[in-house]
């Protein structure tokens, strides 16, 4: 009785800690920007990798959001086009740039952050982000 009760807690929590992740995630829409990836407005010429982004001034934060990751998923189409852009799938991503004012964006991935997550003939997305 007593390992019953205890797994009911268990499953209690992380019932929680879902639920709290959920309830923590922004949303938004995506892009992407294709290479080269450098130099960038956070890091000059260093290469970070292919799994970046590009912040809008909705998280950019006067540099403030260089270097942070956020964890971003697509949840839908923008338009009419790719109806069902969506791959079910998230990706993880650094800040490495900003994407200036008129940015069509609230994140703008590196093309291959993009691909990860959505069908990039969408060209936009609706997405879910956290930190």
């Amino acid at each position: 009785m007593g390992v019953l009760v205890v797994f009911r807690g268990l499953i209690m929590v992380s019932m929680a800690i879902f639920l709290t992740s959920v309830a923590d995630a922004a949303q938004g829409t995506a892009t992407f920007y294709t290479p080269p990836y450098v130099p960038s407005s956070c890091y000059g010429f260093q290469d970070n990798g292919v799994m970046i982004a590009a912040a809008s001034d909705v998280i950019w934060g006067n540099r403030a959001a260089c270097g942070r990751r956020y964890r971003v998923r697509c949840i839908g189409a923008t338009n009419q086009g790719v109806p069902q852009p969506c791959k079910g799938t998230s990706v993880v991503v650094k800040i490495v740039d900003y994407c200036p004012p008129g940015c069509q964006g609230t994140i703008d991935l590196s093309r291959e952050a993009f691909s990860m997550i959505a069908n990039p003939d969408a060209g936009k997305i609706r997405i879910e982000y956290n930190q």
